[in-house]
């Protein structure tokens, strides 16, 4: 830890001072807390308050332009009660965070278990992704595939909790490593929705808007021999037999992957697409999943 006492990394350690506190107080006010942060985010961050009203622009352009202004208002803070999913889950009381917790579709583990395959949980970027390993730590080993922050402070915190608290982490370029981790049982969590402009990406319809694709799971799957098992996580704060968080698992999907992977990734994306209907102001819509795109000649962001 001697590197990060550095003057450049005082404000990164106050964050994460004060990200520690709030998971240390009742979770009605770290969602209060979080939902008046990410209200004021909509203001103080313009350049992403335009990508988040392009994105939802692009993929639903049945609504009007109030509506989406809603939508995107009522994203951001769910973004800002993301940040105190994530310190929760790092930090707070397990059992607590258990006792918030449900499971919809723990089934279709326990029947994936008894094949003796590999399994590849197939994530979406929700704002509540990070509680969803620690729902499962305790039921099977697994491995949170991550991309680097650029803050090498909170890079290493990211990693040392999220090993403290759902498992092993692995870089989301290290395929031999995912697949070593695979075929020794242990279940891999990969969540490829956002842009991907690496140098095998795919440009695959994504709310009827070709975006930059990961192909990766199907091919991930083949040299695994895994099941993939779509599976996402939301919030609820109603008092309506669903408050706190809920890990939706759905049925490994089935003849995936085929000899298309054109198919296999389309496929993919209408799976999020279905996820994202129901909840769609918990999706991540802040990053530019079409970066790339042209609209007209010009670039949509």
């Amino acid at each position: 830890m001697t590197p990060f006492i550095h003057p450049k990394y005082w404000f990164s350690w106050f964050g994460v001072g004060f990200l520690w506190l709030m998971s240390q107080l009742p979770w009605r006010w770290q969602m209060k807390t979080g939902g008046a942060i990410g209200k004021a985010l909509y203001y103080l961050i313009p350049k992403r308050r335009e990508v988040c009203l392009i994105n939802l622009r692009l993929a639903f352009p049945e609504k009007s332009d109030s509506e989406i202004e809603i939508i995107a208002k009522a994203h951001f803070e769910s973004l800002g009660k993301g940040l105190f999913d994530a310190a929760f889950s790092w930090w707070g009381n397990n059992q607590k965070l258990l006792n918030l917790s449900q499971i919809k579709g723990i089934e279709h583990i326990d029947e994936a278990l008894v094949t003796k395959r590999p399994i590849i949980f197939l994530s979406s970027h929700f704002t509540s992704l990070e509680v969803s390993g620690s729902i499962l730590a305790d039921r099977l080993k697994s491995c949170f595939v991550f991309r680097p922050h650029q803050n090498k402070l909170l890079n290493h915190i990211s990693i040392q909790r999220r090993e403290a608290r759902f498992g092993q982490t692995i870089a989301k370029d290290n395929i031999r490593g995912m697949v070593r981790m695979l075929k020794q049982g242990i279940a891999v969590w990969y969540a490829p929705d956002q842009q991907f402009q690496g140098k095998n990406h795919m440009m695959i319809p994504f709310f009827g808007i070709d975006a930059p694709t990961n192909p990766a799971t199907s091919r991930l799957a083949k040299l695994s021999n895994a099941l993939v098992i779509p599976i996402y996580c939301t919030r609820s704060e109603e008092n309506n037999g669903e408050l706190g968080y809920c890990l939706h698992i759905m049925a490994p999907m089935k003849n995936f992957p085929s000899d298309n992977i054109n198919n296999d990734t389309l496929r993919i994306n209408q799976i999020i697409e279905a996820q994202v209907q129901n909840h769609t102001e918990q999706y991540l819509w802040t990053h530019k999943r079409y970066k790339g795109c042209l609209i007209d000649g010009k670039s949509i962001y």
